[in-house]
């Protein structure tokens, strides 16, 4: 088995490209804690149709942009697109008085675009060093009308006010009518979208599934070709309305998304009360969590990363669904925000509510308390020291053994070199009775062998202890 090389990189237990083999531990997905509600559409400007659609964080301020109505029910391209800000880390946002847009004979509100197209796309920062000022904010636009689905490229100096790159829309096929996301994929030098297409080859409800795509560009322009997602699940059937993808923050090279899947024959509404039934449409959701190493082959974890929970009004259509992108609300805590109470039949407002989510801590390797193990696959890193993203009970323990290539444990550095680790680290660094020193190791192929009880083992590192 060839060794990884993983330098310094963080390495998070998502799939199990780093294992070789597990006994009594499992892969496991790990759920966020549902927390306070921060934002709610109930301004007069906003209707049952309120919807995220991107977060964007900037030193103190996370900037939402949101879709706070739809006026004309028959036309859903005529929309009101707003913006919110938070200052203490998504907790909570308020609407910024942006004098933009009149509406009922004020500009004191917090609108960015009311009408058709060209919109506000879900936008995000373009990291590219070779991105212009004037287009540091872009984003993907959509244009639907019953003949036709097309896609435009966006850009924005201040996030505030846009225009198109260029008037024809992009050359790229698909089915656009979800959040069509694009970033700057900085490890792989170019720019990278997930869009919407219906796969022809499954149906779903009498009709082609909802899927994802992916295609890269070097100027946002010309795009590739689309490839459909691969899923080493092999579930074809699955249909995933959005898709969240984005690099993860602190570990670039792996790709982790949060898509809403919608399960189109089923309605809990039937059986509950009027004023949670929702309107319009059949069908539920929730949300699901999924991890790349290329972008385009997927780990998908099938049980739900976030159900409906007791709320009923969560168990009508078109709700849970993930804000794109991942906030730090601390330097302990990411959060993800998602959605709730869409397009309720009394009216009821829709609203945002934060998910609390461990830095690195989306799956990871888990024992039980009668124990087990997990051996890596030869790895070869640099630094002096291994760092720990893990979790125990008060009664449960991790212990370290480091091994040659071929599997004999070296000398210092065995499982019973080790007193027991026990506690909860987002970056705890592992230490021998000898020291914690391996730097003379640094290049070579090695193996790490896992002793667990009550245990999760979310990400590892190395790198070099009070240095960093």
């Amino acid at each position: 088995m060839a060794a990884v090389n993983i330098g310094t990189r963080r390495e998070l237990f998502v799939d199990r490209f780093l294992i070789d083999s597990m006994r009594n531990v499992r892969l496991a997905l790990a759920h966020p804690e549902r927390r306070e509600v921060v934002f709610q559409g109930d301004a007069a400007w906003e209707d049952g149709a309120f919807f995220p659609y991107s977060l964007i964080q900037q030193d103190q301020c996370i900037r939402l942009y949101y879709r706070a109505a739809i006026p004309d029910r028959k036309h859903e391209n005529i929309t009101i697109m707003a913006l919110a800000e938070s200052r203490d880390g998504g907790k909570s946002f308020i609407r910024p008085r942006l004098g933009l847009c009149e509406l009922g004979g004020s500009t004191d509100n917090n609108i960015l675009w009311q009408g058709g197209t060209p919109g506000i796309p879900p936008a995000f920062i373009d990291t590219n060093p070779a991105c212009p000022s004037e287009a540091r904010y872009k984003g993907l636009d959509i244009e639907i009308t019953s003949q036709y689905s097309r896609l435009f490229a966006m850009c924005s100096a201040d996030g505030l006010r846009w225009r198109r790159m260029q008037e024809r829309p992009l050359d790229m096929p698909g089915a656009f009518d979800s959040i069509n996301t694009a970033f700057w994929d900085e490890p792989a030098g170019c720019y990278r979208c997930y869009t919407r297409y219906y796969n022809p080859g499954v149906r779903s409800n009498g009709k082609d599934a909802r899927s994802v795509q992916m295609s890269t560009s070097d100027d946002f322009i010309h795009w590739s070709p689309p490839a459909p997602l691969e899923y080493e699940d092999g579930d074809a059937s699955m249909q995933l309305y959005t898709n969240s993808i984005q690099p993860c923050p602190g570990a670039e090279h792996i790709y982790v998304g949060f898509p809403n899947r919608y399960v189109e024959q089923r309605n809990k509404a039937a059986g509950a009360p009027p004023e949670t039934r929702g309107v319009g449409y059949w069908g539920i959701n929730d949300a699901l969590f999924m991890a790349s190493r290329d972008g385009l082959r997927w780990t998908r974890h099938r049980e739900a990363w976030v159900r409906p929970g007791l709320d009923g009004r969560n168990w009508t259509h078109r709700n849970n669904y993930p804000a794109w992108h991942i906030i730090q609300t601390s330097p302990e805590e990411w959060s993800v925000l998602i959605s709730e109470h869409y397009m309720q039949k009394d009216g009821a407002p829709g609203r945002l509510r934060r998910l609390s989510v461990r830095p690195w801590g989306f799956a990871g390797v888990r024992a039980g308390f009668d124990g087990g193990e997990m051996l890596t696959r030869p790895l070869v890193f640099a630094g002096k020291s291994l760092h720990l993203n893990y979790s125990t009970s008060a009664a449960g323990s991790i212990q370290v053994e480091m091994q040659g290539e071929g599997g004999q444990p070296i000398p210092g550095l065995g499982l019973d070199d080790m007193e027991p680790l026990f506690g909860d680290e987002l970056d705890g660094v592992v230490r021998w009775r000898g020291g914690g020193d391996l730097g003379h190791l640094a290049g070579r192929p090695v193996r790490l062998r896992f002793a667990m009880k009550d245990a999760n083992l979310f990400a590892l590192r190395f790198g070099d202890a009070g240095k960093e």
